[in-house]
């Protein structure tokens, strides 16, 4: 059977300047956690911390059971749908609605640009001091690097973001290894680390969770390079999950170690809480850390600029962007990657990180996020509920499928935390 006019000229289903299929599930698995873990936890466990007191543990598995409902959703619509632009095409599929799909797309760009702007200008105040350089100097020259790094070759750039990754991780295990006799007294302290029925702790708990949620987003970066995963629609899914149950025990882990071995009022105090716990715990000097604290940073701030430049691509070659940018489809021949894509972002994310601070960008970053999510569940929601969703339209189904009930909670709590942040930022 001939193809149709139509698929021809879909760049998604054009054989050739396909994207490479390079990545298998080790390689996807490391790139989940690279950006779900990213540089946050360096900092955020001592946020928890003041607000959840002693409960900052059960925080972090509180929030890992909210953003579970929106991970397994990313789960089932990867391997229905595997193409760049994952969410946009989710919500195309789901509502056909293209005016949509497109502003979902946008945000998922700018999501990814703000963040790694966010990223650009946190990493300047670690370079600083290490080499006194000008601030713009610093931002310029992070966001071309990176931006090199991310068109040389996916192969590549997500090898070096998973090694990355896996020193991001060695950080964690060091701190929770120098502190590890605290696990000795846990028994002791058990009555601590349990929240009873007292309301005012639930209430400590749940403000900890939601500051925690944000550090187990990072599954929507995974789905929009599903064009470069071999065997995707069994790879990505098994990828997404266990990405969430290897960042929920890490957390875990080491947010136990920190409680236990500083009081949370202190820790809350400390810019870098977890230098701190190792450089008393070891009585060493705490730049290691801080390095690895600069390698996740600028690992985060990779793997942002690799899905943005994959959405932008992704956009062009379904015919989702507007005529005037379908050139960003085009894939180089030698690298296969999207050069013009990936120089786009690293030229909005230069204009970003140059023109607002890092408070800003990372509040902003947060409620796309969950905008994005909130409309990517309730695509999920539309699919098995709507006329559309017919058993004998489905493709076949070689990953996971999920109840009725995950999206619909998925739904409610992405909307709920954006609603809140909104109020926020409104105030």
């Amino acid at each position: 059977m001939q193809p149709t006019k139509t698929s021809q000229k879909n760049g998604s289903d054009n054989p050739q300047r396909q994207l490479k299929r390079a990545l298998n599930l080790p390689l996807i698995t490391l790139y989940g956690l690279g950006t779900t873990i990213g540089g946050g936890i360096y900092v955020l466990v001592g946020k928890v911390a003041e607000r959840a007191g002693m409960m900052a543990p059960i925080s972090f598995v509180a929030a890992a059971l909210l953003s579970a409902f929106t991970a397994l959703t990313f789960a089932e619509l990867s391997s229905r749908y595997p193409k760049s632009a994952g969410e946009a095409v989710y919500v195309q599929e789901a509502f056909n609605y293209k005016q949509l799909a497109l502003f979902v797309g946008i945000l998922v760009i700018l999501n990814g640009c703000v963040s790694a702007a966010a990223l650009a200008n946190g990493f300047v105040g670690y370079l600083q001091t290490f080499l006194p350089i000008p601030d713009w100097a610093a931002i310029i020259a992070i966001s071309i690097a990176l931006g090199l790094l991310a068109a040389w070759g996916i192969g590549q750039s997500v090898s070096a973001a998973a090694i990355i990754t896996l020193i991001e991780i060695g950080g964690l295990l060091l701190i929770i290894w120098v502190a590890r006799d605290e696990f000795s007294t846990v028994p002791l302290r058990s009555h601590e680390l349990m929240p009873g029925l007292d309301g005012t702790i639930w209430l400590g708990i749940l403000s900890g969770s939601f500051l925690a949620f944000y550090a187990f987003i990072g599954f929507e970066d995974m789905v929009n390079v599903a064009e470069e995963i071999k065997d995707v629609e069994k790879t990505l899914p098994r990828a997404i999950i266990i990405t969430l149950v290897l960042t929920t025990l890490i957390y875990f882990l080491v947010a136990l170690i920190a409680v236990l071995s500083i009081s949370p009022l202190e820790l809350g105090q400390q810019k870098a809480p977890l230098s701190y716990i190792y450089q008393i715990k070891s009585g060493s000097d705490p730049a290691l850390i801080s390095l690895i604290g600069i390698f996740a940073i600028l690992n985060g701030g990779l793997i942002q600029m690799i899905m943005a430049s994959r959405v932008l691509y992704g956009m062009s070659r379904q015919s989702l962007a507007p005529k005037s940018l379908r050139f960003m489809g085009d894939i180089n021949p030698r690298t296969q990657t999207p050069v013009k894509a990936t120089a786009a972002v690293v030229l909005l994310v230069s204009f970003l990180a140059l023109s607002f601070d890092i408070e800003g960008l990372a509040e902003t970053t947060s409620l796309m996020i969950l905008i994005i999510a909130t409309l990517v569940n309730a695509a999920l929601l539309r699919l098995k509920l709507g006329d559309r969703y017919r058993e004998s339209d489905r493709p076949p189904l070689t990953g996971i499928t999920v109840p009725l009930w995950v999206p619909l909670c998925g739904l409610i709590v992405s909307f709920s935390f954006a609603l809140m942040i909104a109020i926020s930022l409104i105030k």
